[in-house]
């Protein structure tokens, strides 16, 4: 039989796990958009887009879980449009949104970052950039020798083909990498000692950065990468509160 849990002691219980106070990000992280007070069932996903909504309010959630939320520093506060209509979407169905941005990139069991390097073999050694957002590591798998060994591993375990620039033949050693937007953290991973950056996105400053510094670089997309982190802390809190969580993927090409 499926428990319940409170909406306060939730929210309780993720700021404390995710330390959220620990950051200085682009959004607030926590509850976002309050909800009716009993959850059961729990939906999580990349981002909290009408899609995303939809289908939570459709399987029942009490309440949602993205890695990207609402309310960024610098975004018009008008409530118009798109806004207005996600939002009405979750006052009028009394449906709680969580959001979680740097914390959940950085958590050591949940994050974005360590759950992407285990889907795609990397084993993590060290960190580098602001924060210690970056990390670094060796990938584990023999097999792997080449730049272009790593992108087709990549494609096939992520389901999207990345872009690399670089060397296909240009041998592994140290792989840097960080998810989502995180092109400007290029210089850091070369400073760092990486051969290869493996990131969401990238620039056109940072392919000329990547070709003339000779660290390839693999842009394996901000959503193909972010997928990972909130979908293992669903299942973190299905088993430890005994609530029903159901993790959506609304298909995103970036």
């Amino acid at each position: 039989m499926l428990e319940t849990i409170g909406r306060e002691e939730l929210a309780k219980y993720l700021e404390q796990t995710l330390d959220i106070n620990r950051f200085r990000d682009y959004c607030p992280n926590g509850l976002q958009v309050e909800g009716r007070r009993e959850i059961r069932k729990i939906v999580t996903g990349v981002t909290a887009s009408l899609a995303l909504l939809e289908a939570a309010a459709d399987a029942g959630a009490d309440a949602v879980i993205v890695h990207h939320g609402y309310f960024w520093k610098g975004e018009d506060a008008r409530v118009i449009g798109p806004k207005h209509r996600r939002l009405k979407l979750l006052l009028t169905q009394d449906i709680n949104l969580f959001g979680f941005h740097l914390p959940l990139d950085m958590h050591q069991e949940f994050g974005n970052n360590v759950q992407l390097a285990k889907r795609l073999d990397l084993s993590p050694d060290g960190r580098f950039g602001d924060d210690s957002l970056g990390w670094l590591g060796l990938v584990q798998d023999a097999a792997l020798r080449t730049a272009g060994d790593l992108a087709l591993h990549v494609g096939a375990r992520l389901k999207r083909q990345p872009l690399l620039i670089g060397d296909p033949a240009q041998p592994l050693g140290r792989i840097g990498w960080c998810t989502g937007a995180a092109h400007g953290m290029l210089g850091n991973a070369i400073a760092a000692g990486a051969s290869l950056y493996l990131s969401g996105e990238i620039s056109e400053p940072t392919v000329h950065l990547a070709r003339e510094s000779g660290v390839a670089y693999l842009a394996c997309g901000h959503h193909a990468t972010e997928r990972y982190g909130v979908q293992s802390l669903g299942e973190h809190l299905a088993g430890h509160f005994g609530i029903e969580h159901e993790f959506v993927d609304i298909d995103n090409p970036v």
